[in-house]
């Protein structure tokens, strides 16, 4: 696995050593940046479900602002602390090992927003539609912000959630990408 573009472009990110941790495949990451390449730069990033990180990490290496990444697994935080010292990303990050709902609302309650939120769940869980119905309940996005998740293709999510409504899907292969939004801007 590797950072796709970017400053960091080309560089090796460390692999889970467990099929507990489902890092996205390069080819949906590439697909999803190429959707956001716009709305990337000077962004703040929030990675929820982190795993290795691979998302967060190529919102930084090309040009986000900062990222949270946000996993409960102490694999993972390892993986991703790993991945930020490598990369000399560790000054534009925050890692918190803490379940991704909670995150959520602890967020809320410091009154936190991001300009992205990318929902990036274990599969066969329901854990996307208990993601965006936690942030319907406590809002994170910025102004014109955009929450996207990646599930795999037959699991059925709502069309809005609160003031979150989708505008987009993109199918590859057996992976989803679902982009919601607040207001109209995107």
């Amino acid at each position: 696995m590797r950072i796709i573009a970017g400053s960091h472009q080309g560089r090796p990110i460390l692999e889970p050593t467990t099929r507990e941790i489902r890092p996205m495949r390069e080819a949906v990451r590439a697909a999803l940046f190429s959707i956001l390449q716009d709305v990337v730069v000077d962004s703040r990033f929030l990675d929820l479900f982190a795993g290795t990180g691979s998302v967060g990490l190529e919102a930084l290496s090309r040009g986000a602002h900062s990222c949270d990444f946000v996993d409960s697994a102490s694999e993972a935080i390892a993986i991703i602390q790993k991945n930020l010292e490598a990369l000399e990303l560790e000054s534009l990050a925050q890692v918190h090992q803490q379940d991704a709902l909670r995150a959520i609302e602890h967020f809320h309650e410091k009154r936190e927003q991001f300009d992205l939120i990318f929902i990036g769940p274990p599969y066969g869980k329901g854990l996307a539609i208990q993601a965006f119905e936690t942030l319907a309940e406590h809002p994170l996005l910025s102004e014109g912000g955009l929450a996207i998740t990646e599930v795999f293709k037959k699991e059925k999510l709502a069309d809005a959630y609160g003031d979150y409504k989708l505008f987009e899907a993109r199918q590859y292969g057996d992976n989803l990408l679902k982009f919601y939004r607040t207001s109209n801007r995107f």
